[in-house]
C-alpha cells in the first residue's frame, strides 16, 4: 500500500493503474475510520481494480463552533484499516496542499444545501462540494462510494457530478449499524454512556416510522411527529430537525409517495448525530 501526502505522487500512482487497464476505486474520508468506511472500501475492492482512500479532515466544511480542532485523527489505526482491507493508495495531504495560500474558488449546489443540515451548518455543504470536487479532479475515479448515512451529502453531490458533467460514477452503500441500531459514526466516541444508551431513540423512531408506512400511514406530518415525539421523550436528546421530503428534490412533501427522505438529526450535549430512512411509497 501506498501513502502519498502530495498531489503529484497521487496522480503519478493513479496515472500508472490506469495504463495498465485498472479501474479506480475512491473512498473519501475524514479518518477515524470505522465499520462504515470499511464498507465502502470493501465495496471498492469487489467492483474495481484500484483502490484509494483519502483521509483529510476538511476545514472548509466546519463551522466557527464545531468539532474540528478535536476531531479524532488516529492515523496509524487509520493506515492499519486501509492495509488490512487491502487498499491500494492512501492520500492524506496536509491542509495547505488542498487549500493553498490564495485560494478563493468555491462550489455551492443552491436549494440542496441550505437545508435540514445545511440550515442549522451554513456553510458546511460549500466545503463538501468544493472539497470532494478537487479530489475528483486531482484522483479521476471511475466509482467513488459514499455511505447512505449522510444522504443530504450524496444527493448533492450527485447534482453537483450531473450539472458539471463529471465523468464518475456515484455508488451509495448502506448504513452500517451497532448491534442496537445506532448508524456507525466517528462522532458516536464523544457520547458518554448514558447519552449512547440513549442515542438508540434515533434508529428506533425510524423503525417506529417504518412500520406505520408499511401499515398505511401517508401523512408527512404525522410521521414529523412521531419522531420529534419519540426524541422529546428521550433524556438528554435535542432535535435538531425531523422531516420527510422528497429524495432527489429535499423539499418537504404532505403525502407520502415515491422515494421518499425520512431524516432527523439530534444533538446529545456538543454531540450532533444524524440518520434517516428512505421510504418507496
Amino acid at each position: 500500500m501506498n501513502v502519498a501526502s502530495d498531489i503529484e505522487s497521487v496522480q503519478r500512482s493513479v496515472r500508472q493503474a490506469r495504463s495498465r487497464g485498472l479501474t479506480i476505486g475512491l473512498v473519501p474520508t475524514m479518518g477515524a475510520l470505522h465499520a462504515g468506511h470499511v464498507s465502502l472500501m470493501r465495496a471498492a475492492r469487489e467492483e474495481t481494480d484500484y483502490v484509494v482512500v483519502s483521509i483529510f479532515v476538511n476545514p472548509t466544511q466546519f463551522g466557527p463552533a464545531e468539532d474540528f480542532d478535536r476531531y479524532p485523527r488516529p492515523l496509524d489505526s487509520d493506515l492499519m484499516t486501509c492495509q488490512e482491507n487491502r487498499v491500494d493508495l492512501v492520500f492524506h495531504p496536509d491542509g495547505k496542499i488542498i487549500y493553498p495560500l490564495g485560494f478563493q474558488t468555491f462550489v455551492e449546489v443552491k436549494g440542496l444545501q441550505d437545508v435540514l443540515c445545511g440550515a442549522s451548518r451554513p456553510g458546511h455543504f460549500r466545503g463538501v462540494a468544493t472539497v470532494v470536487l478537487k479530489l475528483f479532479n486531482i484522483i479521476q475515479p471511475d466509482v467513488a462510494y459514499f455511505g447512505q448515512k449522510d444522504a443530504q451529502q450524496v444527493r448533492i453531490i450527485r447534482r453537483m457530478v450531473g450539472d458539471l458533467n463529471l465523468s464518475v460514477r456515484l455508488a451509495v452503500c448502506p448504513i452500517v449499524r451497532e448491534p442496537d441500531g445506532l448508524a456507525i459514526s466517528s462522532r458516536n466516541q464523544y457520547l458518554d454512556e448514558s447519552q449512547r444508551v440513549n442515542a438508540r431513540a434515533l434508529f428506533r423512531g425510524l423503525e417506529e416510522v417504518r412500520e406505520r408506512v408499511l401499515k398505511g400511514e401517508r401523512d408527512a406530518q404525522t410521521i414529523r411527529e412521531v419522531l420529534a415525539s419519540r426524541i422529546a421523550t428521550t433524556p438528554g436528546a435535542e432535535l435538531d430537525y425531523a422531516a420527510v421530503v422528497d429524495a432527489d428534490t429535499l423539499k418537504p412533501v404532505r403525502e407520502l409517495k415515491g422515494e421518499v427522505l425520512v431524516a432527523l438529526a439530534v444533538k446529545f450535549g456538543a454531540t450532533r448525530l444524524i440518520d434517516n430512512l428512505i421510504l418507496t411509497v
